[in-house]
Order: C-alpha cells, then structure tokens, then sequence
C-alpha cells in the first residue's frame, strides 16, 4: 500500500516513520535491559579497518553480553557461551524476486539455530516472523533437512525452475532507464529468433529487481529451457550481431542470484 498522508484512526497529518534495522533492535535491548553491554555489527559499525574483528572478540571475551547484527554474524562464528539466539523478520528474503528465496531462508535461520547451545549448556533459539506457516521457516525450526528438499524440489518443478531447467540472467546496464530497457528490448528480439521450436523461453525485458546500481539503471532477461548451449550459442550470436548491447551487458549462466 502506499504510504498514507494521515493516520487511518485519528487523521492526524503528522506521521513518523519507524524502521526495524540493527538500530532500532539495539535501542529496543538497551530500553529493556538497561544494564547489559550490547554491541552491533553492520555496515555503519565495520567501517573501520579491523572493527567486525574487535567486536567479536569482546564478544567471545564477555565484554559483551548482547551481540546484534545483520547476517554476517549468523554463520561461522563459534561462541561456547551463547545460549540464546533471536533472529527479527526471518521472512524478509523471501519476499526477494528470487526463486531461490525459500533455500536462503532456510539455509540462514539454519546457520542462525546453530550459534546458540554450541557448548556444554543447551541453547534455545526463537524466530519472529509474519510467515509463521511458510516451509522454509517452519522447516528450519525443526531443522527437517528432507521434508524441506521435497517441497523445494516440488516448487521448483511445478515452476519450471533449476535443478529442472536451465536459466540464463542477462543484466542490461543503460545510463537512463529508456536506454536500458531499448537495448534490452534489441536483446530480446535477437534472441527470440533464434529459439526455434522446442528451443527456449525468452522472459523480458523487465526492471531488475536491483532497478539501479552504481548510477546505471538495469533492466533483465531471462532464458529458460532444458539445453544449455543452445542458449549460450543464441547468446552469443545475438551479442555478436548487436555490438552496442555487448557493451552494456553482464551475463551470467546457471545465476547463483538472479538480482
């Protein structure tokens, strides 16, 4: 929805906007605890050269009793005495424009149970979602590796998606919108006559989930079918006939992220 010009009970035309970031969950532990000692690790407070390294180690030192942070303290790190993990909005990856947004969510809330209860004592972790029924988080709360593999694998078969096709991303990066989405459009004809029947799909040209980067805008195209080189051979022709849109292309076979 969009966003209101006054409150839906009272009318009043002044409104706040409250985020629910590092920050705000920090502020949040400092009101409710006011006594304990609570670092936060994100993009504001790594800047400095060897920050992230000086916080986890008074984390594991015990000069800290809350550690907050983004996903980067949620895997690898090794902390005996934790025994209590709280992730907030476990849901948000999956509202990313990714077919793999499931598997992350799974594999992070995993990766996240798995800091807390690592020593002698038992650890518990809690998981606040809006999504609570969703498989992937459902799953990894009871850490159900093969009943989460079967509902991925069926998703991704009723959707024609990897393991069961392959995918091609192509990014087309234009100094405008228009010019993106022109040359995009040059990619997508060129393709198109080279599928053939039984070939593969051609999907877009669309706005990048990721619309701009760096000051380029970037708009997406996908192809989808079950013979590999026969997509990268299209590509390739495609590209060679159209050497302004080879300029301006990034294309990724098999995508890790589709963003």
């Amino acid at each position: 929805m969009a966003v209101p010009k006054a409150c839906a009970k009272c009318l009043g035309p002044y409104l706040e906007q409250l985020g629910f970031g590092t920050e705000r969950v920090e502020a949040e532990i400092r009101a409710l605890f006011p006594g304990a000692r609570v670092g936060r690790v994100d993009r504001d407070t790594i800047r400095r050269r060897g920050a992230i390294a000086g916080l986890l180690a008074r984390f594991a030192a015990r000069e800290l009793d809350v550690l907050v942070g983004t996903q980067m303290i949620a895997k690898g790190h090794d902390f005996p005495r934790v025994t209590l993990v709280g992730v907030v909005s476990a849901d948000v990856g999956l509202g990313l424009a990714d077919f793999r947004a499931g598997e992350r969510t799974f594999q992070l809330l995993t990766q996240v149970a798995g800091r807390a209860g690592r020593g002698e004592r038992t650890g518990e972790a809690i998981v606040q979602t809006l999504y609570p029924q969703h498989y992937s988080v459902r799953l990894a709360c009871r850490q159900d590796y093969a009943a989460f593999f079967e509902r991925e694998v069926e998703y991704r078969k009723g959707l024609r998606y990897p393991p069961f096709v392959a995918l091609v991303n192509a990014v087309v990066r234009g100094r405008t919108f228009d010019e993106a989405m022109r040359l995009a459009q040059d990619l997508a004809s060129a393709l198109a006559g080279h599928a053939g029947p039984g070939g593969f799909t051609v999907l877009g040209p669309a706005p990048a989930p990721l619309t701009r980067l760096r000051g380029e805008h970037r708009v997406q195209i996908f192809l989808k079918g079950g013979r590999r080189e026969k997509m990268r051979q299209a590509m390739r022709a495609a590209l060679a006939a159209l050497p302004e849109v080879r300029r301006r292309v990034v294309v990724d076979v098999d995508p890790l992220s589709v963003l």
